[in-house]
């Protein structure tokens, strides 16, 4: 699955076009070292497919590339972080 990143400075998003829908998790930046991960989208059509779980990972990754950390605000974000024991050293639960 192909994950595009669309960054508007201070806003911005990770999305992925799956069986022509698309699904999304958009966050705030509020400072160089810390992201405020605020909503995902999956649409009914993909649910069940691991494309939320897949944006997560992603938006991860990217964190520890970039050397920041994530607050997890989105309730879907935030319980993908309290399972993956992995993510802790770049998420602030």
């Amino acid at each position: 699955m192909d994950i595009l990143h669309e960054d508007k400075g201070t806003k911005g998003r990770y999305y992925a076009v799956v069986e022509g829908h698309e699904a999304e998790m958009t966050y705030s930046r509020t400072s160089p070292k810390l992201v405020i991960v605020d909503h995902t989208g999956v649409p009914d059509a993909l649910r069940g497919k691991d494309v939320g779980q897949a944006l997560a990972a992603h938006a991860v990754e990217e964190a520890r590339k970039g050397g920041w950390k994530i607050m997890p605000l989105c309730p879907f974000f935030r319980a993908q972080a309290m399972r993956h024991k992995d993510w802790q050293d770049v998420v602030n639960l």
